[in-house]
């Protein structure tokens, strides 16, 4: 465990902590021809081989591993990502490199990869129930309000796109991480917070079915994680 944390260690250092944002649109525009992709490859090789102590004698293999693929990994990002595939394709190569600092890992140690380890009753029984809070609530929610739609929206609208979707999401994670873990009092202070940022939409608006479409929505997306969260905790003592 404690050589994948250093590999870890090195990742975030060379991937996150001191990779510049210049490096990273210098790679966007010139892929492979760009020399900031060997920079950051060089870099990450230093990182690693500082961690491991220079010890590459014993560590060669997992060395070599790491870094070969860390460099295949982005030069396959790079060509394959578009401009509205770019949090996709971050979150797959992120996945990949440690992926790949798992299996440098395993080189030197007895773990193996085992999913069966992984797919548990009580594992799909918490993916269930965040798929329910996330995605299926969203679209609960959005069938139940459409109804009262004020049809408030302006020309001239500042939100984000899509920004209240996932605004609601990350709430119902929130209430249902703070039910599962008995924080109750953390659900209020979420949705005091909530309130305050929200008061503005609630005084400002002379339509009074946008503060009720508001409050609706509030309500029934805490309700949901509140239910959601109580129900998983039944659902988990039977197993």
């Amino acid at each position: 465990m404690i050589l994948f944390l250093k590999f870890l260690l090195a990742h975030i250092l060379g991937d996150f902590v001191f990779q510049p944002e210049k490096w990273v649109k210098n790679k966007e525009e010139k892929k492979i021809k760009s020399s900031k992709i060997y920079y950051h490859i060089g870099l990450h090789a230093i990182f690693l081989a500082i961690i491991l102590q220079f010890n590459l004698k014993e560590y060669w293999l997992g060395f070599f591993l790491i870094i070969v693929s860390h460099y295949l990994i982005d030069i396959l990002k790079l060509y394959f990502q578009k401009k509205k595939t770019k949090r996709i394709w971050f979150l797959i190569d992120q996945i990949l490199h440690v992926l790949m600092l798992f299996v440098a890992t395993t080189i030197y140690t007895n773990s193996k990869i085992s999913f069966q380890n992984l797919v548990t009753d009580k594992n799909l029984l918490l993916i269930i129930f965040l798929l329910l809070v996330s995605s299926a609530s969203a679209i609960i929610i959005k069938i139940i309000i459409t109804q009262w739609n004020p049809e408030s929206k302006k020309e001239n609208d500042d939100s984000l796109a899509k920004a209240g979707r996932y605004i609601g999401i990350l709430e119902r994670l929130f209430v249902f991480t703070f039910v599962i873990t008995n924080h109750w009092e953390a659900i209020g202070f979420l949705l005091a917070a909530k309130s305050v940022f929200r008061f503005g939409d609630l005084t400002s608006s002379k339509d009074r079915k946008l503060t009720e479409y508001i409050l609706i929505g509030t309500l029934l997306s805490f309700g949901l994680a509140i239910f959601l969260g109580i129900l998983y905790l039944y659902t988990l003592n039977l197993l």
